[in-house]
């Protein structure tokens, strides 16, 4: 199928809205993309693009080809997916995104059990704090911890995740604990800076009623494991998972405050598998599905030896 590369470029073309964009997408030269379209447009007889020198629009024609372009290039990814994963023996790459201190702790770890079972699997992990398009950036499963699973993706409920104040014994021996949520306000407390983060926080006691207090600290951090050292340091508290700190708090170098009341989170309080529906027929990922459900459940690892 020498034309598919052709295709593809021009598919390329429409979504960055110039060629040298699209070059760029493709890691090619502006060059090699404009021969390619140059190419199609002759082997067509008809002009795909209308060229100016702010930007390119496509002709009706250009209009015609894009939309049965993109539905031929999506038969042909689902014929060849379905083909490669034919059998029961899990094999080729399979791509997983989680964040970067949950998948550093808990993912990376599998991978290698993973492989030495399937010897035809590679596995590629890609840790971000960002969410990932599974399609888009060719995502075979997504680890999120989410209030709302995504509506586009098959979303398996993995784990629960509890989240506690802590702070080291030093801390607060020096600052005070807080015995209810009005006294947060004289504390240092770390807010994590992405995800809708505010300067509030917001706890429910056992009834249920709900308490926002304004929180502050001189400093903050988009990174978990930077506000977890910022904790370590005695410099303040902070909202964080129990999969983080447990082991910690059995050895006694953070302490909980505020246990009467649980910290509400814009994370949700549920890890997902999250995968589009046609990789659930893919050996690798019911392989990969297996082992996460043989960590995480019935009760996940960092609940079964962590403080109480």
């Amino acid at each position: 199928m020498a034309w598919l590369g052709s295709w593809e470029t021009f598919v390329r073309v429409v979504e960055c809205g110039s060629m040298a964009a699209a070059a760029r997408r493709l890691d090619c030269t502006r060059a090699q993309v404009s021969k390619q379209i140059g190419e199609l447009e002759r082997a067509f007889g008809v002009r795909f693009f209308e060229r100016s020198t702010r930007k390119l629009s496509l002709t009706p024609s250009g209009e015609i080809f894009h939309q049965h372009a993109l539905r031929t290039l999506e038969n042909i990814q689902s014929t060849e997916f379905a083909v490669r994963n034919q059998g029961d023996s899990p094999r080729g790459v399979l791509r997983i995104s989680a964040s970067l201190t949950f998948g550093r702790m808990f993912i990376a770890p599998l991978l290698p059990r993973l492989v030495a079972r399937y010897p035809e699997l590679r596995c590629e992990l890609i840790l971000t704090d960002q969410v990932v398009d599974l399609v888009e950036d060719n995502i075979d499963l997504a680890l999120r911890m989410t209030k709302v699973p995504p509506d586009d993706a098959v979303a398996k409920r993995l784990a629960p995740l509890q989240r506690v104040i802590v702070g080291t014994p030093a801390y607060l021996a020096t600052h005070g604990t807080p015995r209810v949520p009005q006294d947060l306000v004289h504390h240092s407390c770390f807010n994590y800076l992405l995800g809708g983060s505010d300067a509030n926080w917001r706890l429910t006691d056992r009834q249920g009623k709900e308490f926002t207090i304004p929180v502050s600290s001189a400093f903050q951090f988009n990174s978990v494991d930077c506000i977890l050292d910022a904790v370590r340091a005695s410099h303040g508290l902070a909202v964080l998972p129990t999969y983080l700190v447990n082991a910690e708090r059995a050895q006694g170098s953070l302490k909980t405050v505020l246990d009467d009341y649980d910290p509400i989170s814009n994370f949700g309080r549920h890890l997902y598998a999250c995968y589009t529906p046609s990789r659930i027929r893919a050996p690798k990922v019911r392989a990969f599905l297996a082992e996460l459900e043989s960590e995480f459940e019935p009760v996940p690892l960092w609940e079964r030896s962590g403080a109480d």
